[in-house]
């Protein structure tokens, strides 16, 4: 049995989405001391839909593989559907990966959820799109 599926090597050897996005609204940064993976990640929401999502992954096959199914799975959808966004789904949608490397499917949903928290800073929106009410 091969160590990782066609997905994984798939999204490893032609990565979608990587690059940086220069006028994003949602950055999020996330690493794992342990590996050594670093992950940004990059939104460009308008009316509440991610219209663009960019990665720039320093890691393993598993973590660029991972950035890059996590990008798939949330460009053009609402931001609510992002934030629903799990590591179990991005490993289901990659065909699994090894026990040892579910960190990176981890770090692709922390990711994100980081770029989202940073778009809700800058906007005063809600990740749910709803406006946040100003802090007294």
């Amino acid at each position: 049995m091969a160590l990782y599926s066609e997905k994984v090597m798939d999204h490893f050897r032609n990565p979608r989405n990587v690059g940086v996005i220069e006028d994003a609204n949602g950055i999020g940064e996330v690493g794992n001391a342990k590996c050594g993976d670093i992950m940004k990640m990059y939104l460009k929401i308008e009316d509440d839909i991610i219209q663009d999502v960019k990665f720039e992954t320093f890691g393993c096959g598993s973590a660029i593989a991972s950035s890059s199914m996590a990008t798939e799975l949330i460009k053009g959808k609402p931001v609510a559907d992002a934030m629903k966004l799990t590591n179990k789904a991005v490993a289901e949608a990659l065909d699994g990966l090894p026990d040892y490397k579910m960190h990176c499917s981890v770090l692709a949903e922390e990711a994100i959820r980081s770029a989202l928290e940073d778009y809700r800073r800058r906007t005063g929106e809600s990740c749910s799109g709803v406006q946040k009410t100003p802090e007294a």
